[in-house]
């Protein structure tokens, strides 16, 4: 994910949002130290010290294998001792779909704000709600600075993600370096979805010799792509009652949650939360991970899966304005590609 942690380094409008941001990312640079000092210190758990090392590998392998950016991102490790990197503050109307962006110098505007502290960002929901937006306040496990940190010692593992299951670290880490591979500055679902397909389709093959593996990964995504099918219909439901006559609109999106939150244990087990919780800056947000993924799968194909073929038609619509850029995608539409991987991250 990339969170607007980089973005709040390259400036901000609010010096208190600023401030935060820059001595957070400092503290999780201070925490950090070099995975082989980890393990060379008898100190270090032996279950931490094998999934570091996994995390190694899966490293070296995404710059041999999937020609993501050689540098010295995740080679150390930090334990933050709290279970979220970064908590993302995101915001959308009461009848719409159309994400609040917050924009900043250098790198662009994107559709969330990260804040380090849990009760600021609760405070800076508050204040959205207070002026209408439906708001969420999402924790999330990783962030990308978009190599702006490699003078620091570059972006850490974290403990927020080390134990995930192994195709489940092999694609947090493949997403994030995708993130340093390619990025437009204006659009948010364009960068989410190409780095989603990046970690999708970088975690098949980095486990295609690992069939149990691979088959409990399959068996993640393919739940998680039930979960995507009912929040699309909903989203799509939503958008007609929203286009729809102002003095219904309440009730109809009332009648249409109310339907998902019934339906979500049968069609959706294992996220029957998120439907609970779910308002339109949760279906704005998870629109912007899924909705381009099958069409950057498309252009992988076309490109003969050849990963530095397929980054490079990747960056050559970033110059593109952003409808261009889903013009250009749109014409690939067609084939059979994958089910795209799903959910922003903090479902996991």
């Amino acid at each position: 994910m990339l969170v607007p942690l980089a973005l709040a380094l390259g400036g901000c409008s609010a010096l208190g949002h600023w401030s935060q941001a820059a001595n957070g990312h400092l503290g999780i640079v201070r925490a950090a130290k070099p995975v082989d000092d980890w393990l060379a210190d008898p100190a270090t758990p032996a279950d931490l010290a094998e999934r570091l090392r996994l995390s190694q590998r899966m490293r070296d392998f995404a710059s041999s294998q999937l020609a993501l950016p050689e540098n010295n991102s995740y080679r150390r490790y930090a334990d933050l001792k709290r279970a979220a990197a970064v908590w993302n503050v995101i915001a959308a109307p009461e009848f719409g779909f159309t994400l609040k962006t917050w924009c900043y110098p250098i790198m662009g505007c994107a559709g969330y704000q990260g804040w380090f502290d849990l009760d600021e960002a609760r405070k800076r929901a508050d204040a959205l709600k207070a002026e209408g937006w439906e708001v969420q306040v999402q924790p999330i496990p990783a962030y990308s600075t978009l190599g702006w940190s490699r003078l620091l010692g570059g972006d850490p593992l974290l403990n927020t993600f080390i134990r995930y299951a192994e195709g489940e670290l092999a694609a947090m880490i493949f997403h994030e370096l995708a993130h340093q591979r390619v990025y437009a500055s204006d659009d948010t679902g364009f960068n989410e979805a190409y780095a989603s397909a990046v970690e999708l389709l970088g975690a098949r093959q980095w486990l295609a010799d690992k069939p149990e593996a691979l088959a409990a990964f399959e068996a993640g995504r393919a739940r998680r792509a039930r979960f995507l099918a009912l929040a699309r219909e909903g989203r799509e439901r939503l958008q007609k009652v929203y286009d729809g006559p102002a003095e219904l609109r309440a009730q109809g999106k009332a009648a249409v949650m109310a339907e998902l939150r019934e339906r979500a244990p049968r069609e959706a087990p294992g996220y029957e939360a998120w439907f609970q919780r779910a308002n339109n800056a949760n279906f704005a947000i998870l629109s912007a991970y899924s909705d381009l993924v099958p069409a950057f799968e498309r252009l992988f194909e076309r490109e003969g899966r050849d990963w530095r073929r397929f980054h490079a038609a990747v960056e050559r619509l970033v110059p593109l304005s952003r409808e261009e850029r889903r013009a250009t995608l749109r014409s690939l539409e067609g084939g059979t590609p994958h089910e795209a991987d799903p959910a922003p991250r903090q479902t996991r």
